[in-house]
């Protein structure tokens, strides 16, 4: 039966759907790896744009989104559709990690999942709104995997970000909608802990696309439910997974401003400028872990204030947001001409 305010307080709900889901993904993943059919499903190769170099399984999904699924559908069945979506997604991936798909074909698939949620469960809004929405939606679908390319980054995101969803969900005295979307999150942010395990520097096991697709649709389509049934407003997933959508869009921008299509591989991010600067992988994910988590503080904590101190802090975390992007942009400066001068 699927957990209610009844079962148990919303703390021991959420420590029981997290423990489960964490253990769950572990499982799985480690079976993977010992078995060695992990680098036989799907194997990611270094090239001149990688950040790693040795061989790695990228099978991170295979452990993620059977956790996040099952807890969407157990403890939020209303929200069966996103749980399919998610599996439909997480199948198309696979055989892209496997044996490559074209990019058309990818963005149908995601495209299709969107459309489906947005459809079936329409807001209250203009037409144009849900558009907007929609492609919102699948942007973060893609900037995710974009994201996907460094030791424990994204792993990590999505730890944070799914635990502030819940945070924000379960909080009050939440009714039915909000009770089963938290524990949900906390389900994903579980078994994102149970991936982290592999993951963080030095990884063992990479995210793939099944995963990283799989849990921006998730990211998305969570934050629309959110917010169509009165738990956040509109703001709320976008501040709680800021730095994310701040680095992709930024570096998005600036390659289709040079000519250059973004879908390909690159090392042009903020976070991979990092690594190159000498932070390495896990200074790198140390330091995106304590920005996202200011950043989710401050989301939950405006929850509580009128609109207009809202908007007021949306607006003061994208200064710091941009101020943060500066101050890598101007030490990505100086690092490249202190390699010119050394060549």
């Amino acid at each position: 039966m699927p957990l209610s305010l009844s079962d148990n307080s919303p703390f021991i709900a959420a420590i029981i759907v997290a423990v489960l889901a964490f253990v769950a993904c572990v499982l799985i993943l480690q079976t993977l790896l010992r078995t060695g059919l992990a680098w036989r499903l799907a194997t990611d190769i270094p090239n001149e744009r990688s950040l790693h170099e040795r061989p790695t399984p990228r099978v991170g999904g295979w452990g993620i989104v059977p956790a996040a699924a099952a807890a969407l559908l157990v403890c939020a069945p209303s929200m069966w559709l996103i749980a399919v979506c998610v599996l439909f997604l997480a199948a198309v991936s696979l055989i892209d990690d496997r044996r490559g798909l074209p990019a058309r074909v990818r963005f149908a698939a995601h495209f299709v999942a969107v459309i489906a949620v947005i459809v079936a469960h329409p807001a209250a809004v203009p037409w144009w709104a849900l558009v907007v929405i929609g492609f919102l939606m699948l942007w973060l679908v893609n900037l995710y995997n974009f994201m996907d390319g460094s030791d424990g980054l994204a792993g990590g995101m999505a730890l944070f970000g799914f635990a502030g969803y819940a945070a924000a969900a379960l909080a009050g005295p939440a009714p039915a909608p909000a009770f089963g979307l938290g524990l949900a999150s906390v389900g994903i942010a579980g078994a994102a802990a149970g991936f982290l395990t592999l993951n963080f520097h030095p990884a063992r096991i990479f995210l793939g696309d099944a995963g990283s697709i799989s849990l921006g649709f998730l990211a998305g389509a969570l934050g629309y439910w959110g917010w169509q049934h009165g738990v956040w407003p509109i703001w709320f997933p976008a501040l709680v997974f800021a730095p994310f959508i701040a680095d992709a869009s930024v570096t998005l921008v600036r390659r289709l401003a040079r000519g250059e299509k973004f879908w390909r591989a690159h090392r042009e991010h903020y976070y991979q400028r990092m690594v190159r600067m000498g932070f390495g992988h896990a200074r790198t994910a140390l330091v995106w872990y304590l920005f996202m988590a200011a950043g989710i503080i401050l989301a939950n904590g405006a929850l509580h204030c009128s609109l207009s101190m809202q908007w007021l802090a949306v607006a003061g975390w994208a200064v710091v947001v941009v101020a943060a992007g500066a101050v890598v942009d101007a030490r990505w400066r100086r690092h490249e001409t202190r390699r010119s001068e050394q060549l």
